[in-house]
């Protein structure tokens, strides 16, 4: 089996995307802003959500994600671009690197920028507070799982509790208000934990 084919096969997930067609920059931007903001990640152009490979032609699809990356996304995200034919079909592979220029934000509309995050198969807008924390985090990477004793405290607690803020993860770990807040974030991007953040105190939940 073939990485691509490979893939096709494990489906969609945190570090994957499929699209049939790309035609607008303001919709991939997210995608993009999102693997960039994360992991890093490819997409695979010219395959449908159930893996079907329709093919494309790759030059078209290649002038909307170059739009997309350099006037939808703040700072510009760097793609590299593979042409994979499979079964007589074309199909673009598009690789975004995570990126040591974080947050990025991708353009929804007219002065309209808002950042995003990778979780599981979905691009989630971020709240000020992972975009600053990713600020900090410069060119470092997450820390990959599986989880520490503090995530994995926190998980616990969470199982017997209705939320938890930053302050009480603070106390309860006897961490740094920076290192509470990454454990946070981390939770967030690799989709254990909900943000809410529309309360006068931000807040987290299981997801």
């Amino acid at each position: 089996m073939d990485e691509l084919q490979r893939l096709i096969w494990e489906g969609e997930n945190d570090t994957v995307d499929f699209k049939q067609r790309v035609t607008k920059p303001e919709k991939i931007s997210r995608t993009l802003v999102s693997f960039a903001n994360t992991r890093g990640g490819i997409i695979l152009v010219g395959v449908k959500d159930n893996g079907y490979v329709t093919g494309i032609d790759p030059e078209e699809e290649k002038h909307t994600l170059q739009l997309a990356a350099d006037f939808y996304c703040d700072p510009p995200v760097q793609l590299q671009y593979e042409e994979i034919e499979q079964d007589g079909k074309m199909v673009l592979v598009v690789r975004v690197p995570e990126s040591s220029h974080k947050p990025h934000f991708a353009k929804l509309k007219e002065d309209d920028w808002r950042g995003f995050v990778r979780v599981k198969d979905t691009s989630v807008q971020t709240s000020k507070m992972v975009n600053r924390v990713l600020e900090q985090q410069q060119d470092h990477q997450f820390e990959p799982l599986p989880l520490n004793r503090h995530e994995l405290a926190l998980l616990e607690y969470l199982k017997f509790h209705p939320r938890i803020t930053l302050s009480q993860f603070m106390k309860m770990a006897n961490l740094s208000e920076r290192r509470a807040y990454r454990i946070l974030v981390k939770l967030v991007i690799h989709g254990h934990l909900l943000l809410h953040d529309k309360e006068k105190e931000d807040f987290y939940t299981l997801l």
